[in-house]
This record gives C-alpha cells, sequence and structure tokens, in this order.
C-alpha cells in the first residue's frame, strides 16, 4: 500500500498514465485537453511492446512493475492506457495502490447504444480478443446483438512506425474491415489505444455511414471524476508539465512521440522499481 501524501502536495502531484508503447499518447491527449493544469507522466514499456502477443500473466508482471516505477516517481493516481493491460492487470493494480487507478476498456456500451442495424464491429489486439475482459463486455452489453471483434495482428508495429497511410497499413485494415463491413455493421469501435492514430485512413475505408467510437475522451472524464471525488484535483490553475518515459529508450522514439504528440518531447529512462 502507497502512504498518503499531504492535501497540498498530493493535489499538485502528476498523474501516471502508460501503455507499452505510443499509442497511449491518444488517451494522454485527451487528458490533457480536459485538465491542462495537471502534470502528467506518461511511460511506454517499449522493451517490452507488443503487449497483445504476449501472456496475461507477463502483461501483469510488466505493469506492476512499471506502476511502481510511476508511484516512484510521484503519481497521484494511474491511467492504464491499454486496453490489454487493463484486461489483464487493472484489478491487482487496484489492490496493490490507494489511489484512483483508470483502466480503459473498449466501448461495446456506446457502440450498442448509437447503432441502428444492432450490429457493431470491434478492432483488438489479439491480447484483448483472448481476454475474459472482451467476452464479458459482449455478454453484458450485446443483449443478442450480433458483435464482429476482429484481432489485428501487426497495427500496433504500424503506429509505433509512424505508418499510418502507408500501403501496407492500408492493405492490413482493408483485410481486417472487410468482415465487419461485410455483416452489416453501422458502427465500430476502436479496441486498442493505438488505433485512434489510423483514424483518417480508418474513416476513409470504412466511409461516412459507420460511426467510429474512441473511449479515450471518456476516459479521461472519468479520470476527472475521480480526481474530484478524492480530492486530488489540482486546482493551482497553472498549466501542468508533461514528462515522457520509456524502458527503452531509443533515438527514434522521441521523433515518434514528438510526430503524435504534436510537438517536439524528450524521451527520458525509466528506472524500474519493482
Amino acid at each position: 500500500m502507497i502512504a498518503d501524501h499531504s492535501q497540498v502536495s498530493a493535489n499538485q502531484a502528476p498523474i501516471g498514465v502508460f501503455d507499452s508503447g505510443a499509442g497511449g499518447l491518444s488517451v494522454l491527449r485527451q487528458i490533457h485537453a480536459l485538465l491542462p493544469q495537471e502534470s502528467l507522466l506518461y511511460a511506454a514499456d517499449t522493451a517490452h511492446i507488443p503487449y497483445g502477443d504476449k501472456t496475461s500473466t507477463f502483461v501483469r508482471e510488466r505493469v506492476n512493475v512499471v506502476a511502481q516505477s510511476l508511484v516512484g516517481l510521484g503519481a497521484k493516481a494511474l491511467v492504464v492506457a491499454c486496453n490489454t493491460a487493463t484486461a489483464a492487470a487493472v484489478e491487482s493494480l487496484r489492490q496493490r495502490f490507494v489511489m484512483p487507478v483508470i483502466g480503459m476498456e473498449p466501448g461495446v456500451k456506446p457502440a450498442m447504444e448509437c447503432s441502428g442495424s444492432g450490429i457493431v464491429g470491434i478492432l483488438a489486439t489479439e491480447g484483448m480478443v483472448r481476454s475474459n475482459r472482451m467476452a464479458e463486455l459482449v455478454e453484458r452489453f450485446a443483449h443478442g446483438r450480433k458483435v464482429i471483434i476482429q484481432p489485428c495482428p501487426g497495427l500496433v508495429e504500424q503506429v509505433e512506425r509512424h505508418a499510418l497511410r502507408s500501403p501496407e497499413t492500408v492493405r492490413l485494415l482493408k483485410n481486417f474491415l472487410a468482415p465487419i463491413l461485410d455483416s452489416g455493421a453501422d458502427t465500430l469501435v476502436l479496441g486498442c489505444t493505438h488505433y485512434p492514430f489510423l483514424l483518417p485512413a480508418i474513416t476513409q475505408l470504412v466511409g461516412p455511414d459507420v460511426r467510429v467510437v474512441d473511449t479515450a475522451p471518456a476516459i479521461a472524464r472519468q479520470l476527472q471524476a475521480q480526481l474530484r471525488q478524492h480530492g486530488l484535483l489540482n486546482d493551482a490553475g497553472s498549466g501542468g508539465d508533461v514528462r515522457f518515459f520509456s524502458t527503452r529508450v531509443m533515438p527514434e522514439q522521441a521523433e515518434l512521440f514528438s510526430r503524435l504528440w504534436g510537438e517536439p518531447v524528450k524521451v527520458e529512462a525509466l528506472g524500474e522499481l519493482d
């Protein structure tokens, strides 16, 4: 368990956000837009990317190590900006740390609520497709309606290469979207935080009649609500700092993060505190 800080220091402490790689930046930007006064720590476990093809046990171990490192840097809350990591480890984090822990999950519920055809497609990592969490979400919210869950091996790696509109990325997307579109789905769920960076290519392929659901804005709002509930919102009124970390810092990583974030960033090495 983590000891409580004083009220003043707790309010001004940073929020830890993490993913296996750069995908969680899609969540980070929503948090930063909604809570610009909050300081943020973003950690990418790039030494072990991708999580989607790893076992749940391995992912859970890595998530706990990275989370502990962010807590060691003073994080007052944690955001697991990865659907695969959330499925494997969010409950263990909530048992381990006395602070708000926010996880991701594919937007099955909002997709079902806005679907006119009652047919929804989900793009997800292989790990998320295999998880009990995905099965539980579909059982809870689909109510017998049709859900096409499409594993998308290779898409995370394309985002990590910043190959967002490359011929190979478009080829992969066409293959993954074909069974969803052929089924008559009118709503598409992005079940990985890397996939919002592919949104221009995805929307071009699915056309204007298919609604695309990204849960990152809802996660930012949930974080805000949890911080307010725990008295942890930073009300200082000044702009918060954003720092970027990685478990394996490579020269090209700062360039990738800068391009996805929209401005130059420095990537620091994340020391591991298991």
